[in-house]
């Protein structure tokens, strides 16, 4: 073993560049899977952190005990609890001090008219409390709130709207409300809670504006006195709480906060994520195989010397591995600390691309550090594993042959298995996707899919250069004939080169087809169910924004150019004991404005005690119009509903709907997400807009858009999605042209007495430079024409998957432009990274390339 350490440190001493792509693959791939991790602890942190200082002079917190939770969403709806229930709980012993949170959403309209926040963070309204332990807001500068009008807003939300102290804007709650700003706070000592915008009003404002009816509060806040611990004062509560409220520690709120986030998000944002660091790793392991296997290639004579000169085959193959284990443990150690600088760069890179996250220092675990060495030292042994096997396998009469031909493009037995494995894929998929939806089984084939393009790979690369390089004949001539014949020289090789940008190309080609159907799918829910003229929306995803006042509709209703204007608001309830969401709106209005489909019954006699259900929902629970069924709303209130209408389509609609009278005894702060209109016939589509936009002024400056606008609106957090998607695949991509490049220059270490001849029978430095830069722009058009099959394939499994495992309907598009677009990258990232292995070859001296053996 000690003579095979002493070959592979002299062989890595002579050959440094060799290993060069390799290692820059192995440190780029455990780079991103360290800063993954490192984010994914980072983040955990930063809200254990934030929701702790957010409960921190909170003892205790008295609640409903009930929530409501309608499918999708992971926090419930609770019920308030009354303000009157302060007195008993200050009354009881071991408390200091009680204050009710009366908390909602308010969010700010800036200096410019413009909303702050609402883009994924929650904007928050509530009372100010006095009380600085149970208040988890700090004034910074100016007062608290002391009259109707007057708030206190976090400096952060300030700063963003350009407001100041006396300064007077517009909160929406949804209705518009003017405050004047008399305070600025921070949050634990920063300008706010990470991005949630915070606005304090006084304790009557906050009751008229955020709740259904004063007395009602979100919670009520304790502070034990000294002594009382918090579960010491969590006993001494619950026993003199009415039925259905309950009393929770502080610490227990905090932790039932970070779980949410942890359990929901944040799992789901770090497994996106470590889904992209495999794509690198799947990436970097072709590139690395590639590698080993060209370098035992070209050691072939030098490996067959030490057969026989008496190296046995596990020496051999000994040797290649310690090659191997060196470069992977210097490059996976060097990844580790580019981990952390891929963490800090994600850190700001987040925010910046509407991914808001709460600030702090990043947080390194020994787990985000080993677990990446060990990948990198693993995928690194792993791909040099059967080039190491392949060179134990030398024989010692193969240091007499001068060369060795690759007919791996003419194998019939790849061909045969390769063919084997696309029909298997084809078989699984179209079962998970058409005979029995399953995004398993779709899974399932995608990978058997990936598979058959790998085996085949080295079969299809002798007709894919053909045909690709068939017009540089014409257009380069000898040169383009060439560079044609290098690629086709090694079908194995220029397979495995081209796989590994394949992949890359592939994942963006799939995201890439995937977000153009979900485009639309929305497009085609809007053109084909909305009816109207304008959407009135406050553009936000997540908990952020406040809605559109509910008396917005009317207002706008009321207008000249209008025939019709519906405001589509959200309640919630459990019906038959199962949490769902219900449209709250005027179901006449609504029926006009929106394609229904079939109605069944009639939507204009719901009244108080009825309700409309989709035709599928209905089916679910075995309902037809006639049938009664119960709803139980967060009030603690029961009601018997009668079905009288059931309907064909709810996209827009929602699943269930109610009239505003019959939601009006539950409501808590009454809000709408969106308001249709339709305009009189003959009203001109730009006079109709203008009107509408002046009602909307005066209920804080709503967005008014044409139906072809709202539709690209909300397809705007798939225009993020795919920005984060193609940012996080660039680095695979980079790992990919790595690979080309290293081939290259190792082919051309190869080929340097053949180079030699040619440049000695008159070929130009240019030419040859030419040549090599042809050829890898070869091998990258075969890696992104496979990689655009393979990616629009998937993408067309994702989608039908998931329109089989939905019950929103999917459309399917192929986003022609895009994907010309990737093809054109692709091509032209091949032709950067032949640069530099065409610049080192038409450097070659002629006389010593000739006499190199």
């Amino acid at each position: 073993m000690n003579a095979s350490v002493r070959i592979s440190v002299s062989s890595l001493r002579a050959h440094k560049r060799r290993f060069a792509g390799t290692f820059l693959a192995v440190l780029l791939g455990v780079a991103f899977l360290a800063g993954t991790l490192v984010m994914g602890d980072t983040l955990r942190a930063s809200f254990d952190t934030m929701f702790g200082d957010a409960t921190s002079g909170t003892d205790a917190v008295v609640r409903s005990a009930d929530t409501i939770t309608t499918p999708g969403e992971s926090q419930g709806v609770r019920q308030p609890v009354g303000t009157d229930l302060v007195a008993a709980v200050e009354n009881t012993p071991g408390v200091a001090a009680a204050a009710p949170d009366i908390q909602g959403a308010g969010q700010l309209v800036g200096a410019n008219g413009k909303p702050v926040g609402g883009q994924g963070p929650p904007t928050l309204a509530s009372n100010w409390i006095d009380d600085p332990e149970l208040n988890a807001y700090r004034l910074a500068e100016g007062r608290a709130p002391a009259k109707s009008g007057e708030v206190v807003v976090n400096r952060g939300a300030a700063e963003k709207g350009g407001l100041r102290i006396g300064d007077t804007t517009t909160l929406r709650t949804p209705d518009p409300v003017e405050v004047t700003i008399v305070g600025l706070a921070t949050f634990g000592g920063e300008d706010g809670m990470a991005q949630v915008t915070f606005t304090g009003m006084t304790r009557s404002d906050a009751e008229k504006y955020l709740t259904a009816k004063p007395g009602d509060a979100a919670s009520i806040l304790v502070r034990a006195g000294p002594g009382i611990g918090q579960r010491e004062l969590v006993d001494a509560l619950n026993p003199l709480l009415p039925r259905g409220v309950e009393a929770i520690t502080g610490q227990e709120l905090a932790e039932e906060n970070t779980d949410m986030v942890s359990g929901q998000f944040l799992t789901l944002f770090t497994t996106f994520l470590l889904v992209f660091s495999g794509v690198a790793l799947l990436v970097a392991t072709f590139s690395i195989h590639n590698t080993f296997a060209i370098v035992v290639a070209q050691r072939t004579r030098e490996n067959a010397l030490l057969r026989a000169l008496g190296a046995s085959r596990r020496q051999v193959t000994a040797s290649t591995l310690v090659e191997a284990s060196a470069v992977a443990v210097v490059a996976s150690a060097a990844g580790l600390a580019g981990g952390i600088g891929i963490a800090a760069g994600l850190q700001a890179l987040f925010p910046a691309i509407g991914f808001p996250f709460p600030e702090g220092d990043l947080v390194i675990s020994a787990l985000s550090m080993v677990l990446p060495l060990a990948v990198g030292v693993v995928v690194c042994l792993g791909s040099a594993l059967l080039p190491a096997v392949r060179a134990g396998r030398t024989a010692p009469l193969a240091a007499l042959r001068e060369t060795s031909v690759d007919r791996s493009g003419a194998s019939r037995t790849r061909a045969v298995v390769g063919a084997g494995l696309a029909a298997s894929a084809v078989a699984v998929t179209l079962t998970g996707v058409v005979v029995s939806p399953s995004l398993w089984l779709a899974g399932a084939g995608a990978v058997l899919a990936l598979a058959a393009f790998v085996v085949l790979g080295p079969v299809a690369a002798t007709t894919a250069v053909r045909v690709l390089g068939a017009p540089l004949d014409r257009l380069r001539g000898v040169t383009g004939a060439l560079a044609a014949r290098n690629a086709l020289r090694s079908p194995r090789r220029t397979a495995a080169t081209a796989s590994a940008l394949m992949i890359g190309v592939a994942v963006v080609s799939l995201f890439t087809v995937f977000g153009a159907s979900l485009k639309a799918t929305m497009d085609r829910t809007v053109s084909r169910s909305f009816a109207g003229d304008v959407v009135v929306s406050t553009p936000s995803f997540g908990a952020g924004g406040s809605g559109l006042s509910p008396a917005l509709a009317a207002a706008i209703g009321e207008r000249p150019e209008v025939d019709t204007a519906v405001g589509l608001g959200r309640g919630v309830a459990e019906v038959d004991g199962k949490g769902r969401a219900l449209t709250v709106t005027d179901p006449v209005a609504l029926e006009r404005t929106f394609d229904l489909g079939d109605v069944r019954g009639s939507m204009r006699d719901l009244g108080a005690d009825g309700i409309a259900v989709t035709e599928e929902e209905a089916d679910k629970q075995g309902l037809k119009t006639g049938d009664t069924t119960r709803l139980a709303f967060t009030d603690g209130q029961a009601k018997t509903f009668t079905v009288r209408a059931v309907y064909g389509r709810s996209e827009l609609a929602g699943e269930y709907v109610i009239t505003r009278e019959a939601w009006a005894p539950h409501r808590t702060q009454d809000a709408d997400t969106l308001v249709a209109v339709s305009f009189r016939d003959g009203v001109d589509a730009a006079e109709g807009k203008t009107a509408v936009e002046k009602v909307a002024t005066a209920y804080g400056n709503p967005e008014v858009q044409t139906r072809d606008e709202y539709a690209r609106s909300s397809a705007g957090a798939i225009d993020m999605m795919l920005t984060l998607v193609y940012a996080l695949l660039a680095l695979a991509v980079l790992i990919a042209l790595l690979g080309i490049a290293n081939t290259l220059t190792l082919a051309v270490h190869e080929r340097t007495r053949e180079l030699g001849l040619l440049r000695a029978v008159g070929q130009t430095r240019s030419q040859l430079r030419a040549m090599v830069r042809w050829e890898s722009v070869l091998v990258a058009a075969f890696g992104t024409a496979g990689g655009l099959a393979l990616g629009g394939f998937l993408g067309w499994v994702l989608v039908k998957a998931s329109d089989g495992s939905s019950s929103s309907e999917f459309a399917f598009a192929v986003p022609l432009v895009q994907l010309c677009v990737v093809a054109g990258v692709g091509v032209a990232a091949g032709a950067l990274a032949g640069l530099r292995p065409a610049r080192r070859a038409a450097r070659l001296d002629v006389l010593r390339a000739i006499a190199a053996e």
